[in-house]
């Protein structure tokens, strides 16, 4: 039994669990022996303490003027392409140059091939092997030149291959032939599938001519690969086992003693085994011990592993009597320290020998900080990098507690070393993880939970910094992408789960000899950052300085303070009063917020004889290039300082004002906003001098213990760099330096709130947008609603026909008939059915607008929501079907009441039938009422949600008639499931009591006080209310998980009404091409919808892993699809690119795989239009069927928003130019390392086909006219100038704010947005609540609307008509937007003007001269003419 259960189940287990816990349960431990574990020394530190220091500073530290050469905007964005440079003495790294043939790595097997000099009549056994990492490779060599030239009987040949290089042809090429000669095989922590069956693929057909093969932890396909003797795991997998559940259960029982049990029995079962003289049974021992010395990773573990591997399975050797020693053994978890004389188990032996220590000296109450090691680098020799990062922080004055783990769960060994042992409160003031992966799990299986939970009990700040695994040092500084997705996926975005920030890249990989290397500069910032977070806990709050920055985009006095959905100074003056209060220095501060306001912008709300902010302080040029080390780098783009912006002439301004020791200071823009030709350029421009010195001014000068940017978002994080994985010489790290920096960010938008954690180290906190309302109805809108009314009660009497005139008559009147086909004639000459139709259609339309959801106003940090605001929220999370939580949709319900299927009434309603669409709208106004009813148990006397709703809830939910159920039984639908109701209403409870813990200030009180602020998703709390409470430090998605099966089968909807309506209004042909665009934020607040769509348009299927991860394609047939392919051009965000690029290879394999099949051109529309570019072009049909676009590395926006913004574009020839400039680089899944490729031939060439755009709307927050994004990266009149025959192509908008999705068309979109914000007085009377800030929204909301005109030309004459008539015609509302924020009111002046002057706009001639001379009127009182 034992032998068959060890071989069978227990390996089966042990092996599922290693890879559920990545180098997990089996990779957690080497064997140790009962005693003397800790006596062994480790590896030698050799000398390392004197020597790492100054060498790494003499290859790495450069001069000034090298380092600024570094700073080359065109360096970073066009690296040299090395090739072949002779090896360099001082690290042996060859540099081949990143991208070389297309791939992230170019480094070859040879550093790892060894050969016997002289077998000397031995016999030769070949070895060879494929690891994840390199740290393996010195150990290995050292052991097998050990073996050759020790050794009286065999001796081996060895070549290694890093799983990564399997991607090179020419490298797969050499790996099958090695295999084919080898005897043994190993391989280790094969975890990417396509490369995992690549190994496959070669080594299988060699499996049964193989001595031997030993795969540790990996896929289970490899894991089926082992084979010693009559050991095997070829069912691994493929049957259920009584053992394998037990443990799975105890595993999910959770706790780091799982492990520990398990990893006790593993020591055990050798000697076991021993004793039995079964075959099986030792040869399942030999598999262990294996293991065992694998993981104890030492030169003598490693030889000892290949004598005994050999001499038992090699056939000729087996006679032979060889001296194979027992595993050499090390602590499993402990403490590590490179001067110490061991590893410590015990954390007090540790603290005892580190405070005798007579070569350092501490400061009595010093910063300490603790790192996370992997234990495979210490056991191998390969902690070179560790060592490094030790020795700074000792130097700069911290303690350090090293500690160390086999497994990948460090939860244990920081519940044990991290508290003091006597107080058991947190020893450490900040932890550094140096492992780059998830505190628990590794590349495999993670479990975020247990790690939040031991993060939020220590308490402190989390860093994870990132070493270089899968590229040379050189090759990832000669990337524009920076770091290997892969490793992004699972050393930064898994990471960020956990609540890790800071993820610096802070040592390389040494291509001759695999070791780790630390990179000075990159050392330096971890070690000053892990300080400075560390202090903020240990400083008192009167000492620490805080530097606020806000921002001020476009670049015009009345929009200081830009930031999405935030009233930026409402909110800081919250912000001031609570520091004062937890008893920071905050000096006099303003009496209310206006002064505030005055205080920083010189002159109240920006009004008049005020052309300049506030200057706080001077920068003289000679001080700024002192401080300032990369100002050299910044003369290629601006000249030397002081150059233009921010200076008056001789000087350096840096605008704000301080209070006490809090400075409030405005962040610099680009710079370039306002020039068309620098607009024109395909690469950003670096940041001007004025950038510069505002941030060596917040850490020189000001010396701010930490930064706050306020809003979403500034400028900081989208300044030219790598994506991923920065360097020394990229802006974002450069200008944030050393600050810690904390950021206030939207919580919908957890796509640019990556960025700005990974190019800008931010910890994100989390902010509620405004609650949303029902946009209403209102002026004629509302008469017509009131029509509609009369019509229902009396169309069967002889006033009907008459009533359907003046529905018709009124609908035109509020410009209806472009979304409604209205009829012309007497509507007494239609049938009863017709005019119902016609009436249902119009009160559809009404009833879309009425219930459009729309942020009112601007949110305050720390301010709850009124109940009328949380109701319209609430009303759209209950809305919704969460099959996943077993909860049905309210509408749903309430449909099924009365005998009817919820898609069914969504269907009919949408083509008119009048019953339906009453229907429907009698679904929304109980749903209302429910949902109202709930709410208003818990409303405090203010309006609000008071702080004592969970009580209120609690008495809600038990006993009684619930409210909802009173309220619906006064409806028709009092037959409503109550038991279906209440599953939702306790959903609504969960949601309703996460608003009400708002953490907005107190996350940020704990950031400031160096605590762990608490991580949480980000995106729309409709559809994820996980996203609430606020306050949270934002993380995206795993982006390897996208898209889901249900973001699948909701895209298959959208693009079936897509194609559909398209072919509908394209002479029922379908379209070829479609141009569409993919955001980040969208994708994941939707899991993947719009990159799915991509998928469904092309026919193809994404497929999970073996590890659940989407990295597999299917082709869908023909008669499955039953339609053509679509071909499609994608344009990515560079928000997009810089999240997703593993999504973006998955793509272009997608659409490449579509255009090589064999098919009829006239059903493969993909394949026929890469035909007829490959020869148009003189390219390969692979090259040809490039569709995935975006801007080059580094760089974001066409620049269309910016030009459009500042009216710095001549024409619409300019604005398409400065598109296909920055939007035609691509991506190429068969050279996925060479980054975003200049690409406009093939760019254009697909442009010409392109019959239909298609964006995505899937937040009732963002709509088209809210934001910039949208039209600037709308082609559809640049698509009608380069198709051959001139036609415009059809432009839609799929809208999924609600259950039931829409697809309308761009023009209609953008008459429901005038609709429900522009010209709604509910929307911009809320946003004139919000004062200074809210009129800034107004017109940031008109100037959008005009960008869409000269994009699309889709926006409707009578659009500016009723805007002129609201806000110009309209005295009394000229003068309140005046009054409040004059600058704001002379740009919506302008941009009325511009609109005429640019065509887009007929206004009659007494408008637009009223429109000049109050221009002139408002501009004399900002200047203060009289």
């Amino acid at each position: 039994f034992l032998p068959n259960w060890v071989s069978q189940e227990l390996i089966k287990m042990s092996s599922q669990a290693s890879m559920i816990g990545g180098k997990g349960l089996l990779a957690a431990n080497a064997v140790k022996s009962t005693k003397g574990s800790a006596s062994r020394a480790l590896p030698s530190y050799d000398g390392l303490r004197a020597t790492t220091r100054s060498t790494e500073e003499a290859r790495l530290k450069t001069s000034r003027s090298a380092r600024s050469a570094k700073f080359s905007v065109q360096a970073i964005a066009n690296p040299p392409k090395r090739s072949g440079r002779a090896e360099r003495k001082d690290d042996d790294i060859q540099d081949l140059g990143a991208g070389k043939g297309g791939f992230f790595t170019n480094t070859t097997p040879d550093a790892r091939r060894v050969k016997p000099s002289n077998a000397n009549g031995r016999l030769t056994v070949k070895v060879v092997y494929v690891v994840l990492e390199a740290q393996y490779q010195s150990s290995l060599t050292a052991a097998v030149n050990q073996i050759n030239e020790n050794n009286e009987n065999v001796c081996f040949e060895m070549v290694g291959y890093l799983l990564e290089e399997l991607r090179n042809p020419d490298n797969y090429e050499e790996f099958k032939k090695d295999v084919a000669s080898a005897n043994i095989f190993i391989a280790s922590l094969i975890f990417i599938e396509e490369l995992a069956e690549k190994v496959v693929a070669v080594v299988e057909p060699e499996r049964e001519r193989m001595d031997a093969v030993l795969c540790f932890p990996s896929m289970p396909a490899v894991m089926r690969l082992n084979k010693l003797g009559s050991f095997s795991m070829s069912q691994l997998g493929q049957s259920k086992s009584v053992i394998a559940d037990f443990m799975k259960k105890k595993k999910a029982e959770g706790g780091s003693g799982f492990e520990d049990g398990l990893l006790k029995l593993l020591r055990t079962l050798p000697k076991v085994l021993k004793y039995l003289p079964n075959d099986k049974a030792q040869d399942a021992r030999n598999f262990i011990q294996s293991l065992q010395y694998w993981l104890g990773g030492s030169p003598e573990n490693l030889e000892n592993f290949l004598l005994l591997i050999s001499s038992t399975y090699v056939p000729d050797l087996q006679e032979t009597k060889m001296t194979i020693a027992e595993p050499v053994v090390f602590p499993d978890v402990g403490v590590w320290h490179p001067m110490a004389p061991t590893m410590y188990e015990d954390l007090k032996e540790y603290l005892n020998w580190y405070d005798t220590r007579k070569d350092m000296v501490f400061e009595k109450d010093c910063p300490v900080v603790g790192l996370v090691l992997q234990r495979t680098h210490l056991v191998t020799g390969d902690e070179g990098h560790y060592s490094a990062v030790v020795m700074a922080l000792e130097a700069k004055g911290a303690k350090v507690v090293p500690i160390f783990a086999g497994g990948l769960d460090f939860s244990g060994p920081v519940e044990k070393y991290f508290y003091n042992p006597l107080t058991k409160l947190p020893l450490v003031n900040s932890v550094v993880s140096l492992t780059g992966f998830a505190l628990v799990g590794g590349p495999a299986r993670q479990d975020h939970p247990k790690a939040i939970q031991a993060l939020k009990k220590l308490n402190v700040p989390y860093m994870v910094s990132v070493p270089l695994v899968f590229q040379t040092t050189e090759e990832w500084e000669d990337s524009t992408l920076g770091l290997h997705p892969v490793q992004v996926a699972l050393q930064v975005a898994l990471p960020e789960l956990d609540g890790g920030m800071d993820p610096i890249i802070f040592s390389g990989r040494d291509r001759a000899t695999g070791k780790s290397h630390s990179l000075y500069d990159q050392v330096e910032s971890v070690a000053e950052r892990a300080i400075k977070w560390g202090n903020l806990s240990r400083k008192k709050n009167a000492e620490k300085k805080l530097a606020i920055t806000v921002f001020s985009f476009p670049p015009d006095k009345g929009n200081v303070g830009t930031a999405a959905y935030l009233n930026v100074f409402g909110s800081i003056w919250k912000v001031l009063t609570m520091m004062k209060r937890e008893g920071y220095d905050v000096g006099e501060l303003p009496e209310k917020e206006e002064d505030l306001i005055n205080s920083i912008l010189q002159d109240k709300e920006a009004k008049f004889n005020s052309p300049d902010m506030n200057i706080e302080y001077k920068m003289p040029v000679k001080e700024y290039e002192q401080l300032c080390s990369y100002s050299d780098a910044l003369h290629e783009n601006w000249g030397p300082p002081p150059g233009n912006l921010n200076t008056n002439g001789v000087d350096m301004l840096v605008y704000g004002k301080k209070y006490g020791n809090v400075f409030i200071g405005v962040q610099p823009t680009f710079g370039y906003e306002g020039d068309p030709m620098r607009l024109l350029f395909s690469k950003s421009a670096s940041p001007h001098h004025g950038f510069a010195a505002y941030y060596t001014y917040v850490e020189k000068i000001f010396g701010a213990d930490a930064v706050l940017h306020f809003g979403t978002h500034g400028s900081l994080e989208f300044m030219p760099g790598k994506q991923v994985g920065m360097s020394e010489s990229c802006f974002p790290n450069a200008l944030i330096g050393s600050t810690p920096n904390l950021y206030y960010y939207a919580a919908n938008n957890p796509s640019e709130a990556t960025i700005a954690k990974r190019r800008g180290y931010s910890t994100t906190i989390s902010y509620l947008t405004p609650p949303a309302e029902n946009a209403g109805l209102y002026k004629g809108l509302k008469e017509l609603a009131e029509l509609i009314s009369s019509y229902q009660g009396l169309k069967d009497t002889g006033r009907g026909p008459s009533i359907v005139n003046t529905i018709i008559a009124k609908a035109i009147e509020c410009n209806l008939d472009r979304d409604v086909d209205l009829p012309e004639g007497d509507a007494k000459d239609l049938e009863n059915e017709v005019r119902d139709t016609v009436v249902g259609k119009v009160y559809g339309k009404l009833m879309e607008i009425e219930s459009r959801l729309l942020p009112c106003g601007l949110h305050v940090v720390g301010v709850p929501p009124t109940a009328e605001e949380a109701v319209a929220t609430l009303v759209n999370i209950a809305s919704i079907d969460r099959p996943e939580a077993d909860i049905i949709g309210l509408p749903n319900i309430l449909a099924r009441a009365v005998g009817r299927d919820i898609e069914e009434v969504y269907r009919s309603s949408d083509q008119g039938t009048l019953e339906d669409v009453t229907l429907l709208q009698e679904i929304t106004d109980a749903s209302r009422a429910a949902v109202t009813a709930f709410v208003g148990k818990t409303t405090g006397k203010d309006g609000r949600i008071g702080t004592n709703a969970l009580g209120a809830l609690a008495g809600i939910m038990s006993g009684g008639q619930p409210p909802w159920v009173r309220a619906l039984n006064k409806t028709k639908f009092k037959k409503a499931d109550k038991a279906t109701l209440k599953p939702l209403f306790e959903y609504l409870k969960f949601c309703l009591t996460q608003v009400v813990k708002d953490n907005e200030l107190g996350a940020l009180t704990e950031a400031l006080e160096g605590k762990y602020v608490l991580p949480g998703p980000g995106g729309d709390p409709i559809r994820n209310p996980d996203v609430l409470p606020t306050g949270k430090n934002i993380h995206a998605l795993d982006p390897q998980a996208i898209p889901t099966s249900a973001a699948m089968q909701s895209a298959g909807v959208v693009v079936e009404r897509l194609l559909e309506r398209q072919k509908a209004e394209n002479g029922g042909n379908w379209p070829e091409t479609i141009a569409l665009v993919l955001w980040g934020t969208d994708n994941i607040k939707t899991y993947g919808e719009s990159l799915a769509q991509v998928m469904w348009m092309v026919g193809v299927r994404p497929m999970p892993d073996a590890l659940g991860r989407v990295n597999k394609l299917e082709l869908i047939s023909l008669e499955e699809l039953g339609r053509p392919r679509v071909d499609v051009v994608v344009n990515c965000s560079g928000v997009f690119r810089d999240l997703f690029v593993n999504q973006m290879n998955l793509l272009d394999r997608a659409i490449k795989l579509a255009a090589e099949q064999d098919e009829p051109l006239e059903m493969n529309f993909v394949r026929k239009h890469a035909l007829e570019q490959a020869e148009e072009l003189g390219v390969s049909l692979r090259q040809a069927s490039t569709r995935i676009f975006s801007n080059s590395s580094g760089s974001y926006s066409s620049n269309v928003n910016l030009a459009v913004e500042n009216s710095s574009w001549n024409d619409e020839s300019q604005l398409q130019e400065m598109y296909l400039n920055r939007k035609s680089f691509s991506f190429n899944s068969d050279a996925p390392g060479s980054g975003m490729e200049e690409s406009r031939d093939i760019f254009e060439s697909a442009l010409k086909t392109v019959d239909a755009t298609f964006q995505n709307l899937d937040s009732s927050e963002i709509s088209l006219t809210d934001v910039s994004h949208y039209f600037d990266s709308d082609p559809t009149k640049l698509v009608q100038g380069l198709r051959t025959d001139g036609k415009a192509p059809n432009s839609y908008i799929a809208d999924t704010t609600t259950a039931n999705a829409q697809v309308r068309t761009l023009g209609e979109t953008v008459r429901l947005d005038a609709r429900t914000k522009l010209l709604n007085p509910k929307w911009y009377e809320g946003m004139m609540g919000s004062g200074y800030e809210g009129v800034r929204e107004i017109q940031k909301r008109l100037t959008n609307t005009m960008g869409w005109s000269a994009t699309s030309g889709t926006v409707d004459n009578w659009v500016y008509d009723e805007a002129n008539e609201t806000f110009i015609e309209d005295e009394e509302m000229q003068k309140r937007l005046l009054e409040t924020n004059p600058n704001s009111f002379r740009k919506i002046v302008a941009t009325f003007l511009e609109a005429n002057g640019r065509g887009y706009w007929d206004a009659p001639e007494e408008k637009l001269e009223k429109l000049r001379n109050l221009y002139m009127d408002v501009e004399d009182k900002i200047e203060g003419v009289e």
